[in-house]
Formats: C-alpha cells, sequence, structure tokens
C-alpha cells in the first residue's frame, strides 16, 4: 500500500517511477478518484458550516419570533446533501483503497529501467561454469538413473509438477536444509522460527499477494485459509498490527516451509524437471528494519544467499532487476542465478528483495520513534530454493559414470561422499 500524501503532492515523480514499470493507466484513474473524492469532503465541509451557521441564525430569529419556516427548510436540503455526500465519500474510499491496493511498489532510483528480463544488469558473477568433457546430463535423467528422483510416479500420485525423491535424493534435500538454517542462525545471525503453511486472507494482503494475484495461490474450499506460496507471508506477518520496539530492529527471521504455488501463466516454461514446481521447499530470509537501514540491510541479505552458494563450490551471478521486471511488491530485487550445465543455462535460486514500507503499511507494521511511530522497511530473500539447490548440486557435481559427488559443505548432513545409482 502506498501513502496516500506522497500520491497527492509530489504526483507527476510518483507517476514517472512507476511508468518505469510498464503503462499505468489506472493513474488517471487515481487522480480522478482523488479529485471527486476531495471534492466531495470539500462541499461536506462547506455544508456542515453552512448548517452550523444557519441552526444558530434560525435560534436568534426564532426568539426575535420571526418565521423560520423557508431557512429550516433550506437546512434541512443541505443535512439531505450532506447524507449523500457522506455516502458518495465512502463509496469514493472503497474504490480509492481498491485502486491503492492494486497499485505496485514504486522502483527505488537504483533500480534500472526496462520492460522485461533482457534488461537486467548483472551486479557481478562468481566461479566459473566447469567444463566437461563429456555431455552433461540434466537433473531428470540424472535423478532417474540414479533411483533418487522420481517423476512419473508423483504425476501419479498427484499430477504434474510434483516430484517424489528416493533415498539419496530426499536426503540430499533435507540435507540442504539443515546446512542452510544452521549457516544462516548460527553464522548470519537470523532466529529460526516455524510458521503456519496455512494463512489467512489479511495475511496474503499485507504482503501484496491479494487481492491482484489470487490465481497464483491455492485455496481450501469452505475456508478463509490458503497454502503459503513463500514463507514470506507468514513470517512478516507475525508482526502485522504490532509497534516494534526500535531497540529491537533489526529483525532477522529465518524459516524451512513448503511452498505452493498454481504457477498459473506459466505453463510452456521449465516443464521438465523439478525447477518450476506445485509444491517444493524453500528456506526464506525475512527482515524487519528501520528505514534508513533498508538498503544496507539488502546487500547483507543478497551476501547471506551468495554465501549458501559459494560454501557449496556453485557457480552463480547477481543481477539488479529492471523496472518492468520487478515484482509487485518491491522497490528493489536482486536475483541470483546458478549456473546449471545440463541445461547450459542461468536458473534463478533466489530473488532478495527491499519492499521499504510498501508491505508495512497494508500489514499495520510500525516501530516506536520517540513520540510518533513509523512503518518499519520489510525485506525478504530465498536462502536458498531447496529443489533448484538440489538440481545444481546434482548437474554440477555429477561425474562420467553416472555417480554425483557430494559437496565437502553437505558431507556432514550426508554422511557419504558420493551419491551411487540405487535401487
Amino acid at each position: 500500500m502506498h501513502d496516500l500524501q506522497l500520491f497527492r503532492t509530489n504526483f507527476d515523480r510518483v507517476a514517472e517511477r512507476l511508468g518505469a514499470r510498464g503503462p499505468m493507466p489506472y493513474l488517471d484513474s487515481f487522480r480522478d478518484l482523488d479529485r471527486q473524492r476531495r471534492a466531495a469532503i470539500s462541499e461536506h465541509e462547506q455544508l456542515k458550516a453552512r448548517v452550523n451557521s444557519e441552526s444558530a441564525e434560525i435560534g436568534k430569529l426564532r426568539r426575535l419570533g420571526e418565521d423560520t419556516t423557508a431557512r429550516q427548510e433550506e437546512v434541512r436540503g443541505m443535512k439531505e446533501r450532506i447524507a449523500t455526500l457522506d455516502d458518495g465519500v465512502k463509496a469514493l474510499d472503497g474504490e480509492f483503497r481498491e485502486l491503492l491496493a492494486g497499485i505496485p511498489n514504486i522502483p527505488h532510483e537504483s533500480v534500472p529501467p526496462g520492460a522485461d528480463s533482457e534488461s537486467n544488469v548483472e551486479v557481478r558473477r562468481v566461479g566459473e561454469p566447469r567444463q566437461f568433457d563429456y555431455e552433461p546430463k540434466a537433473h531428470w535423467d540424472l535423478g532417474a538413473e540414479l533411483g533418487i528422483l522420481d517423476l512419473a510416479r508423483a504425476a501419479k500420485i498427484t499430477g504434474a509438477r510434483f516430484a517424489l525423491y528416493w533415498g539419496a535424493g530426499a536426503k540430499l534435500e533435507r540435507a540442504l536444509i539443515n546446512f542452510m538454517l544452521d549457516v544462516h542462525t548460527r553464522e548470519h545471525g537470523y532466529t529460526e522460527v516455524l510458521p503456519p503453511f496455512l494463512v489467512n486472507s489479511d495475511s496474503l494482503f499485507g504482503t501484496g499477494q491479494l487481492p491482484k494475484f489470487k490465481e497464483d495461490l491455492f485455496k481450501c474450499e469452505g475456508s478463509d485459509l490458503w497454502l503459503i506460496p513463500t514463507a514470506e507471508v507468514p513470517v512478516t506477518n507475525i508482526y502485522r498490527d504490532e509497534t516494534l520496539d526500535p531497540a529491537d530492529l533489526p529483525i532477522a527471521l529465518c524459516a524451512s516451509t513448503s511452498c505452493f504455488r498454481s504457477e498459473a501463466g506459466s505453463y510452456g516454461r521449465d516443464v521438465r524437471g523439478i525447477i518450476r514446481q506445485h509444491q517444493f521447499q524453500k528456506v526464506e530470509m525475512v527482515k524487519f528494519v528501520r528505514p534508513e537501514q533498508s538498503y544496507d540491510e539488502l546487500e547483507k541479505l543478497t551476501a547471506n544467499a551468495e554465501d549458501i552458494l559459494r560454501r557449496l563450490g556453485l557457480p552463480f551471478r547477481t543481477v539488479n532487476l529492471c523496472a518492468g521486471d520487478l515484482g509487485f511488491s518491491s522497490a528493489k530485487t536482486y536475483d541470483i542465478e546458478v549456473w546449471l550445465p545440463g541445461q547450459s543455462a542461468y536458473k534463478e535460486i533466489s530473488s532478495c528483495s527491499n519492499f521499504e514500507a510498501f508491505q508495512a503499511r497494508r500489514a499495520g507494521i510500525r516501530f516506536q520513534a520517540g513520540k510518533k511511530t513509523e512503518y518499519v522497511h520489510t525485506l525478504n530473500g530465498s536462502g536458498l530454493a531447496v529443489g533448484r539447490t538440489w538440481v545444481a548440486v546434482v548437474e554440477n557435481y555429477q561425474q562420467k559414470d553416472g555417480s554425483v559427488v557430494i559437496p565437502e559443505a553437505l558431507r556432514p548432513y550426508m554422511n557419504e561422499e558420493v551419491i551411487r545409482p540405487q535401487k
């Protein structure tokens, strides 16, 4: 949600920055609605002042014994008009709130211009893709041949875009989760939480998924409960409608959860393997910070996500998303993309975003700033998407004989050094 006063006092500048995302036809609607609303409120206040003045004058005249019938009738008409204006302002307020809820966050000044991912700007590249002396395989072939990934049975159990892991495949997923949580909590300063995997509509509104993106979610029929698309939703809403102690800021939380997405509009993209699933595991990092700290904290959060890839020895690059590629709630986002040799491409494995006060305003998350309160800034990032990290490990550490060497960082969690074909 946006600061209404900012829109009213800096409309042209706000419109310019939002326009960097692409066409924003509803900005004209905003200006028209705001004009109508302010006109109705102004008329309401003027009429109310007139009613008070006329009522006082009528009282004086009646005490003098004069006939005030015509003036009383005029006051009744003004009162009726005030009631009509009240109803009109309430209706306009509803439209206004609905319109504001559908306007995305304003891109930060450091966000590059551009309409789509082609305009994203690479910030850094770490590690060199491994040179194979044979044709590297994709994870869907390696997983099947090793007996650790079974997409056919998952489809039988549930449907497309679900996965079943066997043996070392399931163990590798669990090892990655524990490794990520241990690094973030022991070395990066995060507190681990385990939130509910079902949330209500207020929670999804707070983080910006509702009302605009309901088609991307799974809803439990007959209830106000939704499966979470990411731990960002329940973890951010831990502090919904609360005022935080400034001494506690910044607050850094991490969580491992299952995530559920309908992937509406993604059909035909990443249809093979487990890159794009309806259900997947993710370790999420969430921060609540003072406004003046938020962009320094974004750099730290991004570095925390990158650190996992460095420790696993996986090549990656980090890009600054252009305005047209930003998520709805984000003011600035870094995407971290890991190299997948089986697909000869970099694929997103983490998005690290600063939402500034956008989510906090929707969710009512404030901190005490002297005698007044201010909205915190919220940030989050994947630390990391576990399934995609699984893919990156299997594809980057594959051997010519079909086995997969386990990265050193994961060996204490796996108690083995190599994944070999299983029965």
